[in-house]
């Protein structure tokens, strides 16, 4: 009986001996599912200058009140391309805060007004252009001036050849008619930018932010490989990379309103485009 107790005292003793045993294995929580928590907006603008000309004009100062706002608040302005590369899986998820900067139909004031605050702030453009405006219309750049954004970091893309209203075309023109139409605006645009600029395009953004399942098809025969809207609210992994959103700015969009928008609290609204 001595004998048995003793034995137990033993047992118990080495069970409480600091490296007696081996230790058993660390059970550790499940770590949380990895999660693509992406919700870019896409900053879309027009013109610029000292006085607010028409709709489409955002005054130069509220231009850079907007650049100050996105550097001051911890926010980073990525190239576009970034973010499709992620949608096409070419590339991560953009970081938390990532905004995206884009322009429309290459008004003169982007050379004038936008690369200079670009350069100071130090952020990507991407600008959509409708070759047949450019050195042509009084009001566009010069293929002189394109190729200067270029060199400062802009990237030029696709907005069709004339900005064509495709709503309107579709109901005037006899179907075969539309077709034509609609391979030119796209394929004459590409060409032309990549001739005059020697870049590959592969971008479009919709003119007047209009699409359907047969436009998108036809931008993918052409070689598009994104197209962009102005449907406004955040890009997130749910959408698709072609028909990616865009937020159609004006110049009442200032101090809380941008906010708003930046931070996909904005509330929604119908501009006439």
């Amino acid at each position: 009986m001595k004998c048995r107790i003793l034995l137990l005292l033993l047992a118990v003793t080495l069970m409480l001996t600091p490296g007696a045993h081996a230790a058993g294995p660390v059970i550790k929580a499940n770590a949380p599912a990895a999660t693509q928590g992406v919700n870019v907006p896409i900053l879309l603008y027009h013109r610029f200058g000292p006085t607010v000309a028409d709709g489409m004009t955002i005054k130069t100062s509220v231009f850079e009140s907007h650049l100050k706002y996105l550097k001051d608040n911890g926010y980073t302005v990525i190239p576009l391309r970034k973010l499709v590369d992620y949608y096409l899986k070419k590339g991560p998820a953009p970081a938390p805060k990532s905004v995206v900067i884009v322009e429309d139909d290459a008004h003169k004031s982007v050379y004038s007004d936008m690369l200079p605050l670009a350069k100071k702030y130090n952020v990507p453009v991407t600008v959509f252009v409708y070759p047949s405006a450019i050195s042509n219309a009084k009001y566009a750049m010069t293929w002189d001036q394109l190729r200067t954004l270029q060199k400062n970091g802009f990237d030029i893309q696709s907005h069709t050849f004339w900005h064509p209203n495709f709503r309107h075309d579709k109901k005037k023109m006899a179907p075969a008619e539309f077709e034509k139409s609609v391979h030119t605006q796209l394929k004459k645009s590409k060409d032309r930018l990549e001739s005059q600029l020697g870049t590959k395009i592969d971008m479009l953004a919709w003119p007047f932010g209009i699409y359907d399942d047969y436009l998108l098809k036809k931008a993918a025969d052409a070689g598009y490989i994104a197209t962009f809207t102005i449907e406004a609210h955040h890009a997130t992994a749910q959408d698709k990379v072609n028909k990616l959103p865009r937020y159609l700015l004006i110049n009442a969009d200032q101090g809380k309103a941008f906010a708003q928008i930046v931070e996909g609290k904005a509330p929604k609204r119908n501009l006439v485009y």
